[in-house]
């Protein structure tokens, strides 16, 4: 097995440290010793050496960067994505699994990229909140970025990093097709950051009105779901290792000290995953 990955974020990162064998990754600008995206000179010779290939890449302007500009290159390898929760939508805080409708919310241009890639044959890994070191309520806590939000009745899904990693590689010897990576409990976000606020001996920050929140952030909250993760556990054989939130954030308070905990360096645009 050798890879290639274009996009190179956090959650990539993480995925690529632990496969091990690559032949090559992309960020937009080449930085850390990555190739430029559109350095194809650098990146069709290495992406032609690899057997498998995994993008983070998001879409932009309604179009899919990676498919546009080397879909011709992905021919008979293994593929895989990683898309989001968001491709569900709104569905007032009820389960959806693998075989619920998409496109219906604020990431219609998301789940074309999503039913792009499966139309190729990839294993497309739908991912809801990502948290794991340097980037997590704690650390959101601890640099005053953390608030409340009057909301009754939000649930969001998430899932640790090394969680996400580690059902990317379980999914390498398994069919084709879409995966929810998402931990067992989806839990309103108040609740998340009171508790990593109580990990750190510390006061849980004010709530704020949902009105004063940014055109992203109020559109997160317009969107209520719980995300099933059966099919990647029957399917993958996909183990959790953080089965929620508590196990997650207790593990990342226990492994690292409060002056420690920073904010995650920006990912260039393109590289969000």
């Amino acid at each position: 097995m050798t890879l290639f990955v274009f996009g190179l974020g956090y959650t990539a990162t993480r995925i690529a440290a632990l496969a091990g064998n690559v032949v090559g990754a992309t960020t937009r600008d080449g930085r850390g010793g990555t190739l430029a995206f559109a350095d194809e000179a650098a990146v069709r010779p290495a992406l032609a050496a690899a057997t498998h290939v995994l993008s983070s890449v998001p879409p932009e302007e309604d179009a899919d960067p990676v498919l546009a500009r080397y879909g011709d290159a992905l021919g008979g390898k293994w593929l895989g994505y990683l898309s989001s929760t968001g491709v569900y939508g709104d569905v007032g805080g009820a389960w959806v699994d693998e075989s619920a409708p998409l496109g219906s919310g604020r990431r219609s241009a998301r789940a074309a990229a999503d039913a792009t890639w499966l139309a190729l044959g990839a294993r497309v890994f739908r991912l809801p909140g990502i948290y794991g070191p340097t980037r997590s309520p704690l650390d959101r806590v601890l640099t005053g970025r953390a608030h409340r939000v009057e909301s009754p009745g939000q649930v969001f899904s998430r899932v640790h990093v090394d969680d996400i990693a580690a059902g990317v590689l379980a999914g390498f010897s398994a069919p084709a097709g879409a995966y929810n990576l998402a931990d067992d409990l989806p839990t309103d976000q108040n609740t998340v950051i009171e508790y990593a606020a109580a990990l750190l001996g510390l006061p849980p920050p004010p709530f704020v009105p949902l009105d004063s929140l940014s055109p992203m952030a109020r559109g997160f909250y317009a969107e209520n779901r719980r995300v099933a993760n059966g099919k990647a556990k029957r399917v993958l054989g996909w183990s959790l290792r953080y089965l929620d939130y508590r196990l997650g954030l207790r593990a990342l308070n226990a492994i690292t000290s409060p002056t420690a905990h920073t904010t995650a360096p920006a990912t260039a645009s393109g590289d969000q995953r």
